[in-house]
Parts: structure tokens; sequence; C-alpha cells
């Protein structure tokens, strides 16, 4: 039985035009976050970047948009997804077990002054809650990249941006468009004198 394309897409479309719009409700909250990674970055500090499933994707693709580029020629800027390496994630969650993964990460890289970007759809991660904690022990300011609500991670973090849905996709599609946005604030603030490009680069 072929799908109902009505039901399928237009309702996907308008109710992922619906959770942006309400994005600029959260400008104040993206606008701190960009300055306090900006100037994090030109103090000579990193951000790191940790999520499961969907959101480990989230954590690679936005730390490569800093080390390579997002729209400027720049230098390559310093940011980790702790979900990349594959003897670091088995070893640690075979030792210590899955909830430790990212925080044993934090506590050997994480250092005062450096940025963590916490990214769950719900907000109640046990891996990513872990690695708010450490980092903020760590003295890192905290970021939390959740849905509706906050979860638990809403209360652990210095920043938290909620995207106002429940449905996941919609919230994964927010983030990736609000990481772009910050990607874009630190480019412009860093390269001042190298205009963003428009053309489409090949990856």
């Amino acid at each position: 039985m072929k799908p109902d394309s009505t039901s399928i897409f237009s309702h996907a479309i308008a109710e992922h035009l619906s959770v942006i719009e309400q994005l600029r409700g959260q400008q104040p909250i993206l606008e701190r976050i960009a300055e306090v990674m900006t100037n994090a970055i030109l103090a000579g500090k990193k951000v790191l970047w940790c999520g499961n499933g969907g959101s480990a994707a989230d954590s690679q693709h936005l730390a490569a948009e800093l080390v390579g580029r997002f729209r400027r020629e720049r230098r390559g800027l310093p940011s980790i997804a702790l979900t990349t390496d594959t003897s670091v994630l088995t070893s640690i969650g075979n030792d210590y077990g899955y909830e430790q993964v990212f925080s044993r990460q934090v506590e050997a890289l994480c250092r005062e002054g450096d940025v963590l970007v916490g990214i769950s759809t719900s907000g109640n991660s046990g891996n990513v809650c872990a690695a708010l904690k450490a980092a903020r022990h760590s003295g890192a300011f905290t970021v939390a990249f959740t849905g509706t609500g906050g979860g638990i991670m809403a209360g652990l973090a210095d920043a938290a941006l909620c995207i106002p849905a429940r449905n996941t996709a919609r919230i994964q599609e927010a983030h990736i468009l609000c990481g772009h946005m910050l990607c874009d604030w630190i480019e412009a603030s860093i390269c001042e004198n190298y205009p963003a490009k428009e053309e489409v680069v090949s990856r």
C-alpha cells in the first residue's frame, strides 16, 4: 500500500517550518552560546561535542565545520567530537560502562575555559549528563542542546537550547540549523576580513 503523500511529506514540512519559526525566540540564548564559543577559541581553548545516535552524527558534523571550514577560508579551529574514536569508546564502555564513555574523555581532554556541548533530544541521556557534570567540574562552560522542557540536562548546563518540539526528527533538524548558525557566528567574529562564500562546496 502506497503511503499518503499528504500525511508524510506535507505534514513533515509543515511541522518542520513551525518548529524552525519558533527558533526566533531562541536568539538570545544562541547569541550567548556563540559569544562564549568565540571567546573560548580566541583564548586558545576548544569546543567539544557529544551525543548518541543522530546526536553523535551532529556532534561530528559540527566539529568538522570548525576544524575544516563552514563558509569562510580561515585557519582550522579547535573542536573535538567525543563520538569518533572506536577504541576509546569501546574500551571505556567495556571497562567502566557506557554511561562513562563521554565523561572519561572529558576528564582526559577538557580543560578550564573550554566549551562542552551535550546533545540529546530527550535531555535525559545518562552519558551526556555525566559529561556535562564532568565538564563543569573541569571549569568548562557547558551547553545542552535538547527538546521541549530540556530534561535533566537543562539543569546541569550553563546554557540550555531547548527546541520547542517533541518529535525527535524535528528536534534534530533544529539542532543542526542552530549548530550551523553558531559556526557562522564564530567564523564571522574570527574572520572579519574574510567574506563568506556562497558557492556549493563538494564534500
